[in-house]
């Protein structure tokens, strides 16, 4: 079973789960939105069974010891020093990093800026940024998609996500997954504070710089009902990957796919982690 601990940090304290042994090859997984550092809770006890040191972290804004008020403290190259803070702090100069969701693009960016760190990197769900913008450019069913975006940039969003016992929200888990992880997402994020913060991620504007191509060994998972994230781009970050890449196609799977499909995605995480 997963343990939970604490990291400090120049930027705060993380809160975080972990499992396995102390001296197991590190492995460092990161969360989306709405969610937590549990929605790995089945990869890292997995992954510690096999004698990873797995963890996951509650990232910037989720963690109530790092909780910054503006939205400029949600940049991009904040989340992945956080990455690195992370790290450092444990004591880990490479390790494999696993990222979904907005997760998945602080990992994408990770690889990107400081290759050297990582061993590996699995991505589930986010396709590489590039590959993202050219969709919105020139895919209407991506900018059909990613409309929300937009609209979770209003100062209202609190209050239409949280109203009617946080309706929204739980609409956007669509019953696919168990109702008391759902619960414990919708406690966390109506503390005062949490929603916003998260939102923060959405309102902290446009990265300065563009990720380019990824050296390290990649694998990308993608799954086909993904209400967010299509095909265009999906498939078109295998141009944006110049290492080792796994493309995995993943059919009749939400958005959710560590918590809807834990089994599937954790032998595919074990494959690739076996691979390098």
């Amino acid at each position: 079973m997963p343990e939970y601990l604490s990291i400090p940090t120049s930027a705060g304290d993380f809160d975080a789960i972990v499992d396995g042994p102390p001296d197991g090859r590190p492995v460092l997984l990161l969360h989306g939105f709405p969610e937590a550092g549990i929605e790995w809770s089945h990869q890292v006890a997995a992954l510690g069974a096999r004698g990873f040191r797995a963890l996951a972290p509650d990232q910037r804004g989720y963690s109530p010891g790092v909780r910054p008020d503006r939205p400029q403290d949600y940049a991009i190259d904040l989340l992945v020093g956080d990455v690195l803070a992370i790290a450092d702090e444990l004591g880990w100069r490479r390790f494999d990093l696993v990222g979904h969701d907005w997760g998945g693009a602080v990992a994408w960016w990770t690889a990107d800026a400081h290759p050297d760190r990582l061993r590996s990197l699995g991505v589930v769900s986010t396709p590489h940024p590039a590959a993202l913008g050219e969709a919105l450019r020139s895919d209407e069913e991506q900018r059909m998609m990613s409309r929300y975006m937009t609209e979770w940039r209003e100062k209202s969003t609190e209050r239409r996500m949280l109203a009617d016992d946080a309706r929204a929200l739980r609409a956007m888990f669509d019953g696919r997954m168990p109702h008391g992880r759902v619960e414990e997402y919708l406690r966390r994020l109506s503390e005062p504070g949490a929603l916003t913060a998260a939102l923060n991620w959405y309102r902290s504007g446009k990265p300065g710089t563009r990720a380019g191509r990824i050296t390290v060994p990649t694998l990308y998972v993608w799954s086909t009902e993904d209400v967010a994230l299509g095909s265009a781009a999906a498939l078109g970050t295998a141009a944006w990957v110049e290492g080792p890449y796994r493309f995995e196609m993943v059919e009749d799977v939400s958005h959710w796919v560590p918590e809807e499909a834990p089994e599937l995605l954790t032998g595919l995480l074990l494959e690739h982690l076996d691979a390098h």
